[in-house]
């Protein structure tokens, strides 16, 4: 079954309550929040307070990623504030194992994310610690960007890499994901898709984006 989450980031951020209802009446199967700090990635999102108050305002999972520095400082206030899944970037913590523990103590789904760059590797000794692997497939930090062409390779490696060691673990891509390259990266293996501006900013609005989308992967 392949999942659609909407990414956050290419909302409209003055009615961000009003945009996660519609997602979630348009049939997203988990909302992706994405949260910067400036310094991790060359961009600033949103807190623990607006995660709150988009979990007030849809009952569908908050997929919450963590694109910041010192991620173990904030595990707990994401929790709180609603949090269904909490991704880290390996690349984030010299304490990989011990911070997720962390996340999964504080009562959240486990998610470990990678940059374009990074080997899949680094996550092998952890796969019995998560419940989704997120391969990012543009740079992190900033929304519309096209898809990165190489990473289709990585995600079928991925594939194969969970289908031996970890069946139970989610893997989800994020970046320049539309109906062109959805079809790619499902045939790749990702079994979520984020999506951003293929969505939120459709010529025919949300429900069109999630419908061409749908479609492309003959779900529709």
């Amino acid at each position: 079954m392949v999942k659609i989450a909407p990414s956050m980031l290419s909302s409209d951020f003055a009615r961000l309550g009003e945009e996660a209802r519609a997602a979630e009446a348009a049939g997203a199967d988990y909302l992706h929040l994405d949260i910067m700090d400036g310094r991790f990635v060359p961009n600033i999102t949103f807190g623990p307070d607006v995660v709150a108050a988009i979990r007030r305002s849809c009952s569908i999972p908050l997929d919450t990623h963590l694109m910041i520095e010192e991620p173990e400082r904030y595990v707990d206030a994401f929790a709180k504030a609603g949090a269904s899944i909490l991704t880290v970037h390996a690349e984030a913590s010299l304490h990989l194992h011990r911070l997720l523990c962390q996340i999964r103590e504080a009562g959240c789904r486990v998610g470990v994310s990678l940059n374009p760059a990074t080997p899949l590797e680094m996550v092998r000794h952890v796969l019995s610690e998560i419940d989704l692997l997120l391969v990012m497939t543009v740079e992190p930090g900033f929304g519309g960007q096209s898809y990165i062409e190489a990473m289709t390779a990585k995600i079928a490696e991925a594939r194969r890499m969970l289908d031996e060691y970890a069946p139970h673990v989610e893997l989800e891509v994020d970046g320049g994901i539309n109906a062109r390259t959805a079809p790619v990266v499902v045939r790749a293996g990702a079994r979520v898709l984020v999506a951003g501006s293929a969505v939120f900013t459709h010529p025919n609005g949300l429900d069109g984006g999630m419908e061409e989308l749908r479609a492309s992967l003959g779900l529709a």
